[in-house]
């Protein structure tokens, strides 16, 4: 490349910058067609700078504009696949199209990632509520069809219970050990669904809830990642059950607790509502 080239290349990066810089300005102020045409001279003159497309897509959520704003988030994952802004809000793009799955899978990647860089951010908080919103909506979806078939079922196997019954007798009536027994094995088959407390061990010390991104300490108690680093840099350096002295390499991510919950939650679905 020659040094024109070279300087042409040097100032129209410098000249994009200046414009996303313009175009942070005109969103804070809330004006969303400024801050766009701004973010789009960027991506004109550096079209391979991915925080120019999501910044821009986060200018069409605003405006509630999802078909461009998938768009732009498809560009920003190929020109950079750790983009937690970029999965977070293809995520709610595809939810807002009632594609949940796919929509489950971006938020999960979106966390993941989120989780990796900045554990104790606002985005992590908020990729989470999302997600658990839309896994809610999953499992009431699914808990109203499984309702529904296990009533059919149900009202099926009395059916077969009382032409049973009457074979011998047409006015005989189905006897009620049987109906109880019948209705205590549909009552343990529709249990998971049925909302209920959620285990101890299973939820935070600190917050209650359930945990999302669970560590455990020296001292052997596990608490919630990002309200623990939250403790550390607010309230001191110690455990906050045991006032031991603790510092943040000191965590180490729970596996098996994390293990318990996504098992638990998978056949709880109601537990993403929990607070």
């Amino acid at each position: 490349m020659s040094l024109a080239a070279d300087s042409a290349a040097a100032a129209s990066k410098l000249q994009a910058e200046l414009l996303k810089q313009e175009g942070n300005a005109f969103f804070k102020k809330d004006r969303i067609g400024a801050a766009i045409d701004a973010y789009t001279g960027a991506i004109v003159l550096c079209p391979k700078v991915a925080v120019y497309w999501t910044n821009r897509a986060l200018c069409y959520k605003r405006q509630n504009e999802w078909v461009k704003l998938e768009e732009d988030c498809r560009m920003a994952i190929q020109l950079d696949s750790h983009s937690v802004k970029a999965h977070y809000m293809l995520g709610l793009a595809l939810l807002n199209k009632d594609e949940l799955t796919e929509g489950i899978k971006e938020l999960e990647k979106s966390l993941e990632l989120g989780r990796g860089a900045h554990p104790a951010s606002y985005m992590v908080e908020e990729i989470w509520q999302e997600l658990s919103k839309a896994k809610y909506i999953k499992w009431e979806s699914l808990s109203r069809e499984r309702f529904s078939q296990l009533h059919k079922l149900k009202e099926s196997c009395t059916e077969a219970l009382r032409n049973y019954n009457s074979l011998d007798d047409p006015a005989a009536y189905v006897p009620e050990d049987q109906l109880n027994e019948l209705e205590e094995v549909f009552r343990k088959a529709s249990k998971s669904d049925i909302p209920a407390e959620v285990p101890d061990h299973l939820c935070c010390k600190i917050t209650l809830d359930v945990f999302r991104d669970p560590v455990i300490t020296p001292s052997g108690i596990t608490y919630e990642r990002a309200v623990l680093l939250d403790h550390l840099h607010r309230v001191g350096k110690f455990d906050p059950v045991t006032h031991e002295a603790l510092e943040p390499h000191q965590l180490v991510p729970n596996l098996a607790i994390k293990d318990a919950v996504h098992a638990f939650l998978s056949e709880h679905g109601w537990a993403y509502r929990m607070r």
